[in-house]
Parts: structure tokens; sequence; C-alpha cells
């Protein structure tokens, strides 16, 4: 890829980020996240606590998450949040089922968010979206907690004994962090989303997701103990605004992080590079659709970004309301696009009509694909006709 095509890409994904109200999702995330991480971490605590060998180690997840994932001003957070936490063990049967639905519905958000962006407009429903949203809860705690065993176990070997050998431990064991970061979003961006996300674009949004992850809390804690004024402002308060600014921070980042997933599955240098007529990249799309409604297949937006020449997600984002609204596709329970017009009885004057951009003169280049070349002679066809109607001079008309 050459930088040009790489700050192309970039621009794109940034675009589609403000499209997708990526500001506007990280806030709504961020104030759900409020009242959700006190349920958060008594579900946690009473995931492992479920099983003998984390016997009281929900206290070290938290503090290990604090240590690594919050910056500075998380510490006075983290005392009022094992506060609030304390007293939430203590709730009856009836609150505990209260705090599992709130964590349930943190997590519903989380994946409306994802689908949003993956252009998924049916969620997951029923014993299928519990299971996840279950697995998410009951997992993620457990590999943690397997994360802590594993670093325990290796500064606790004979081979870091020697001063040398701590401080390569040190180092390693400060990448741990990191390197959980990536795959808890790999999963994240890989599972919520309903519909098939390539794992290696997952993997690779995490890994961009946990780096940008890292400078920003360098960043933020920088930020937090070099300009102290806001200390000033909210004085002992000033902790819990800081606080939702860090997890605005990470929600944004968590979203950025899905957004390079999917451009990197409908990127193609190739289609950005070909800038055909409207009129032609609408024909593109309904052939994929044609051709699939004779398999008895249908289609995902992605599949069509993937294989249609000339289309980008700018352009499927102004072409879907149009060719919905006027019938000609339909969107299906899996939010797939199916034909819904007979093509046989549907013309090319019909479509355009139907189109708020002008007709084309011609097609940018050639091709030996049969209907996009005899496409192109209906178009030269139609262009020298014009020319021959409107070869008039304008004076002549006025004195017609």
């Amino acid at each position: 890829m050459t930088p040009m095509t790489i700050f192309f890409f970039f621009r794109d994904m940034i675009r589609q980020f403000f499209v997708n109200q990526g500001v506007l999702n990280a806030s709504a995330l961020t104030y759900t996240t409020l009242f959700a991480v006190v349920p958060l971490v008594t579900v946690s605590y009473s995931m492992l606590a479920a099983v003998p060998s984390f016997q009281g180690a929900g206290e070290q997840v938290q503090q290990w998450i604090f240590e690594n994932f919050v910056p500075a001003t998380g510490e006075v957070v983290h005392e009022y949040l094992k506060d609030f936490t304390d007293q939430a063990r203590r709730l009856t049967a009836v609150g505990i089922v209260f705090l599992v639905i709130t964590s349930i519905m943190m997590m519903k958000n989380i994946e409306a968010a994802l689908n949003r962006i993956w252009r998924v407009t049916e969620p997951r429903k029923g014993v299928s979206s519990f299971l996840l949203y279950w697995a998410v809860l009951s997992l993620g705690p457990l590999l943690i907690g397997f994360g802590l065993l594993l670093t325990s176990y290796i500064t606790a070997l004979p081979l870091y004994t020697s001063a040398t050998e701590v401080v390569g431990s040190a180092r390693f064991l400060s990448i741990i962090p990191i390197v959980f970061s990536a795959i808890a979003f790999m999963l994240l961006y890989a599972a919520v989303p309903n519909c098939r996300v390539p794992i290696r674009h997952a993997f690779l949004g995490g890994v961009a997701a946990a780096l940008m992850f890292e400078v920003a809390k360098r960043g933020f804690a920088f930020f937090v103990t070099q300009f102290p004024s806001y200390e000033l402002i909210y004085g002992a308060f000033a902790a819990v605004p800081m606080f939702l600014a860090w997890i605005f921070i990470s929600w944004v980042i968590i979203l950025l992080g899905a957004e390079l997933s999917r451009a990197l599955t409908i990127y193609h240098i190739t289609q950005r590079n070909r800038r055909e007529p409207h009129l032609y990249t609408v024909l593109g799309v309904l052939h994929q659709l044609w051709l699939a409604q004779r398999l008895g297949q249908t289609r995902s937006d992605t599949w069509l970004l993937q294989q249609t020449p000339g289309l980008t997600q700018e352009r499927w984002d102004q072409y879907i309301p149009i060719l919905l609204d006027t019938g000609i596709i339909q969107r299906t329970l899996s939010g797939d696009y199916v034909l819904a017009r007979d093509l046989s009885h549907f013309t090319l004057d019909q479509l355009q009509s139907l189109l708020p951009w002008p007709l084309p003169d011609a097609l940018s280049q050639s091709s030996e694909v049969q209907w996009e070349k005899a496409f192109g002679e209906r178009l030269k066809t139609l262009s020298d006709a014009r020319h021959d109607v409107l070869d008039v001079p304008i004076g002549e008309l006025f004195n017609a």
C-alpha cells in the first residue's frame, strides 16, 4: 500500500466513525457504564467466587484493572467502587437479579453500538442473546483471574531470582495488560456483532485498540499529573469527572478499533481507484443481487462492498434508502438484502428516473464484462443522440 492509499484508508475510517455517530455512541456508553460498573464488578466477583482456585481473587482483579487500565485518577474512584461493591454483595436475591439485568443491559448497548458499525439491523434475540451476554460476563472475569495466576506463577519462578532477570521479568509483565487488552478487544469485535467478522480483522482491530489504549492511558496520566488545575474547580470531587472523561476516551478507542475491523473487511484499493457514475455502481449492486437471487441466496452489505466495482461505504449509505424506499430491494430479517422487483420488467430508464444523479455520458474505463460492455455502448449511443438533438446554436433557438 502506498502512503496515499494509507491516508485514504484512515480518512475513510475516521469519516465512517463520525457517520456512525461514534462520539454520540461513546457518550451514551459512558453514561451506561456509570450505572453498570458496580453491577459488572459484583457479577465478576460472583463468577470468580464460583471457582475454588479463584477464591478471594475479586479484589486482586479489581486492583489489577485499576493499576493497569485506569490512570492515576482511578485511585479515589477505586475506593468508592470498592465500598459500593461490598454493599452490593450483601444484597438479597432480588437485588442480585437486578444487578445481573443491569449488566446484561450494558452488554446490549455495546452490541447495538457494534451492530451499527457493521450495518446490522437485527440484534440477537432470545436464547442466543442471553448466552452471549452470559458468556462474556462469566468468561471475562475467569480469563482475567487466569491471567493473574499466570503472572504470579511467572514471578515466582526461580528463573527470575537474579537482578537482571527480574528487570527482564518486569518488562515482560508490563506487556501482559496490553496482550490481555488486545485479546479482550478481539473477542469483543469478533463475537458481539450479529454478523460474521473475519477473525484476522478482529485481531488487528484489537491490537490497534490495545495500543491506542496504552498511549491514551499514558497521555491521560501525564495530563492529570502535570495539569492539576481541574482540582481547583472540583476540589474533592475532581476524580469523578476525570474518571468519566477516561471512560469516554476508552469507549472512543473501542469504537475506533471496531471501525478499523470493518474497514479492513470492506476496503479495497481497486474500489476506491475506480470512480464510475452512480448509475453504473447501482447496476453493479443489482447485478450482484440478481446473481444471488438465481442461486436462492441473500447478500450482506459487506459482500456487496467487497464484490461491487466502485462501491464505497459512502456511496452505499446513499444507495440504501433509495433502493429500499422505491421497493427495488428488501432487507431480510438477518439484515441481508434481496431483490424485490422483477428485473426483466424493470427498465434502465425507470431506474435512472429514481436516482437523483444525472445520466452519465460514458464509463470511465472499458470493460470485458458483457453487461458492462452493453451498458457502455448504450450510454455512448444515447450521448451521440443527445449531441445531435442539442447541436443547435442558442441564437437560432431564440429566433425560432
